[in-house]
């Protein structure tokens, strides 16, 4: 229990306790953190939705989820977005990210990750609402961890901290988490998200080492944002019939 506490600390601001840093054996249980937020967030949507209409209900399960994590993976997107864009040697990217402002380019990756959320949301079938939004929470964090866990961590902020801490029964614990997640969806769905989860994995990996030299917490925060907006989107394609 105290372990499933410190990851609930560090993943959320539900007052349970401060982390700062996760113990390798809290990490192991981000997916299901997540999956405890993608089932609230059912819960809501089916619960505004029946006295709301969708869009309102959909901007609601987004609000919840992104203010019951303290914006920590949107605050990691906008550093990674600012520093991406304005960096030019790879001194200057880390100190972008370091600096705790947030840009114009950061602002907008903020505001276009809540918007394609909210949309997504809206117009998802009820039919698995559970399925996806527990998979749609618990797949990208699953995917932090085994990111962090095959990387090389840079800097000398929460990225290393984090990573240090990390031993091969934490990362696979996570990732079979996040498997059984993605396939709770169904078996094509479920390969389509294990696969893009994987390839977000190698991406974000190969592209934070050229760019920075390695990965920090806001690359983890930012890989989370991108997956779980695909996760999202997937459900919403008109001509899959998963």
């Amino acid at each position: 229990m105290r372990t499933l506490l410190s990851a609930i600390s560090f993943l959320t601001i539900v007052p349970v306790g401060r982390t700062s840093v996760p113990s390798g054996r809290a990490a192991a249980l981000f997916p299901l953190v997540g999956a405890i937020l993608g089932a609230a967030g059912a819960g809501i949507y089916l619960a505004a939705g029946s006295v709301l209409p969708s869009s309102i209900a959909a901007l609601l399960v987004v609000t919840f989820w992104s203010a019951i994590s303290g914006v920590l993976h949107e605050d990691g997107l906008a550093d990674v977005a600012d520093a991406l864009r304005a960096g030019r040697s790879q001194a200057k990217m880390l100190a972008i990210l370091k600096d705790s402002r947030i840009g114009t380019f950061g602002a907008v990756a903020i505001v276009l990750s809540i918007v394609a959320r909210w949309q997504a949301v809206e117009h998802l079938s009820t039919d698995r609402l559970f399925e996806v939004f527990i998979a749609a929470q618990a797949v990208p964090r699953a995917a932090i961890v085994a990111l962090a866990w095959v990387s090389r961590p840079v800097g000398t902020g929460l990225g290393l901290a984090f990573s240090s801490t990390l031993n091969t029964t934490a990362a696979v614990a996570a990732i079979v988490q996040g498997i059984a997640a993605a396939f709770a969806c169904g078996l094509r769905p479920g390969l389509v998200i294990v696969l893009g989860a994987y390839l977000a994995i190698r991406f974000a990996q190969a592209y934070f080492y050229k760019r920075i030299g390695g990965v920090n917490g806001d690359c983890l925060g930012a890989t989370e944002q991108i997956l779980e907006i695909f996760i999202l989107i997937l459900f919403t394609c008109r001509n899959c019939s998963w």
